[in-house]
């Protein structure tokens, strides 16, 4: 069954019965281009919600709130709300959970099972009393007719509050984030694999690879469970007939992830403040550094003995501030204060949450027992914005590549001296790129651009992984692509080619104006181009993005594009 609501915005409903007693209904978002800043949409995403029907019924997860209408409507098809005796909440992000609060009004007696993170988000989200069953690890729930419920505690993947469901009966696993992907079609499965693939691994890079350990945590219990024989996603398609291999690929990444050299360690509460979507942040830019993340949340029980043992084990630490009034919190905090040595990189962000441990004393504390700050303290006096997880994504690239500092040297004395001279030779022009969405900016120096195409008009960047632009960079972005002049360029190079703090805004005293796309044009520039990213092929540490060109203009049609001359291609 499809139902169409707004042909403009390409919202549409799915229902498959996917197993026996068992309906998927699925919210498909066709045009939805972008998840947060980082995450780009090439083919839109959806939103899968399920209900298992024994002597009992649940309803696994919801749908986002821009589907109220069209999903209540196909529930109320498929079934009486106020029928329904469980809610299973996989985790309280609010594309899965933004109508929860709905569904309540509808089942007032229903009761809501998830972990005891997830039903303390909850009590947050919806401001009703509701039945709740908080279940831990291996917990079972018998829906009656063969149909036993078993859960799979997998905090971290991506949201502290993250379980698993597995039905013995028909032994799917239902993973809500993870195994997924943001990929609309009609199939209801993952029959075309070649076409998934793609999106597969960039779900995987943008939101399971900054918590890769916490993945091979979540894969080690799945292997305590039956055959997994369907993986019930909650986006894009479901895995029936490849479960094995997509897996499989899930493992095989997070081992690679594991085993980098140097790992950061991440402790936030999760369930205070902002802290979990900020750690996130974090997280992200962490890993785009190909340095390992682990979450460490202090909300869940603490072993003191093991946070000593992490926090002198990791070689990057970085610290949300815990309320200052809990003092279990408070114990926790002192012990990861007095574990750590003075090889460690750290850093420090407040949560928000009213009641943040005073974060400069603890900077303090920090510079006294010889630790530097790899970025400067994130702090947070309002509501935190688009520009505020910008922010935090740029501060962990920057304290990964502190901690590849020494390993980015030697691996450029070691590429071979002819060959590194003969590499050098390879020159390119200078040029800026600029980007803003909202009201996030950035801009790159860039010598590595080709025209790659005549019909359409095209060219290729080629993108370093932890550069702060390089999420704005997402297919179907727009961008401008400055050219600077022969002859006059040293100040505009010189200025981008300053060391940002975190958030810095790369445009102050540089004269600008807006092109259509919104993007800010360089007025000291010989000449720019308006693109838009039509694809992004993987180079190892780069990305080699393809753009196609709508528009652009030349200042002085007499100069010269200014060339970019190297004598070692190991180093731009």
């Amino acid at each position: 069954m499809v139902a169409i609501t707004d042909i403009a915005k390409k919202l549409t409903m799915q229902t498959a019965e996917i197993a026996e007693d068992t309906t998927a209904i699925r919210s498909l978002d066709w045009d939805r281009d972008r998840f947060d800043i980082e995450f780009g949409l090439e083919n839109g995403t959806t939103y899968n919600s399920f209900i298992i029907r024994g002597e009992k019924t649940a309803l696994v997860d919801t749908s986002h709130e821009k589907f109220r209408k069209l999903y209540f409507d196909t529930l109320n098809g498929l079934v009486n709300p106020a029928e329904i005796d469980y809610l299973i909440i996989s985790h309280t992000e609010p594309d899965h959970s933004g109508l929860v609060k709905d569904f309540l009004q509808l089942a007032p007696e229903v009761t809501v099972v998830g972990s005891k993170v997830a039903i303390q988000f909850l009590e947050n989200l919806v401001h009703q009393p509701f039945k709740r069953q908080i279940i831990k690890n291996s917990d079972r729930l018998d829906l009656g007719n063969g149909h036993e419920l078993e859960f799979v505690i997998a905090p971290n993947l991506h949201w502290p509050d993250t379980i698993f469901t597995y039905d013995h009966k028909t032994q799917i696993l239902f993973t809500c984030d993870a195994f997924g992907m943001h990929y609309c079609s009609d199939a209801t499965f993952d029959e075309d694999l070649d076409a998934i693939s793609g999106e597969y691994k960039y779900y995987y890079e943008c939101l399971m690879a900054p918590n890769a350990r916490s993945v091979m945590s979540a894969l080690k219990r799945m292997g305590e469970l039956e055959t997994v024989g369907m993986v019930a996603t909650g986006h894009g398609p479901l895995l029936q007939h490849n479960v094995d291999e997509l897996i499989g690929r899930y493992r095989n990444w997070s081992k690679n992830k594991a085993k980098a050299e140097k790992t950061v360690g991440i402790f936030y509460v999760s369930k205070y403040g902002d802290s979990n979507k900020l750690a996130q942040a974090l997280a992200s830019g962490v890993s785009k550094t190909e340095v390992a993340v682990e979450m460490v949340d202090l909300s869940e029980e603490i072993d003191l003995q093991e946070l000593r043992e992490q926090a002198s084990r990791f070689s990057g630490i970085i610290l949300g501030m815990p309320p200052a009034s809990d003092q279990k919190l408070q114990t926790a905090f002192s012990t990861i204060l007095g574990s750590v040595h003075d090889k460690q990189a750290v850093g420090l962000f407040e949560t928000g949450g009213g009641d943040d441990e005073p974060i400069d004393p603890v900077l303090t504390k920090f510079r006294e027992l010889g630790l530097k700050p790899a970025f400067g303290a994130i702090k947070i006096k309002e509501t935190p914005t688009e520009n505020t997880y910008k922010q935090c994504e740029e501060a962990g690239t920057d304290l990964g590549q502190l901690l590849n500092r020494a390993k980015s040297i030697k691996n450029m004395k070691s590429l071979d001296a002819d060959l590194d001279k003969a590499m050098g030779r390879l020159s390119g022009g200078l040029y800026i790129i600029t980007a803003q969405q909202g009201d996030v900016k950035s801009a790159m120096l860039a010598s590595w651009v080709n025209q790659a195409s005549f019909k359409p008009l095209g060219l290729t960047i080629a993108v370093a992984k932890d550069r702060a632009i390089e999420s704005l960079m997402q297919v179907g972005d727009k961008f401008v692509l400055n050219t600077l002049e022969e002859g006059n360029y040293q100040r505009l190079m010189n200025h981008f080619l300053k060391r940002f703090r975190p958030g810095a805004d790369r445009f102050e005293g540089v004269k600008t104006q807006p092109a259509e796309n919104g993007a800010p044009i360089l007025t000291d520039a010989l000449s720019y181009v308006e693109c838009e990213v039509a694809s992004r092929m993987d180079a190892g540490d780069h990305w080699i993005v393809y753009s196609t060109v709508y528009a652009g203009k030349v200042s002085k049609p007499d100069a010269l594009t200014a060339v970019h001359h190297r004598k070692v291609g190991n180093h731009y």
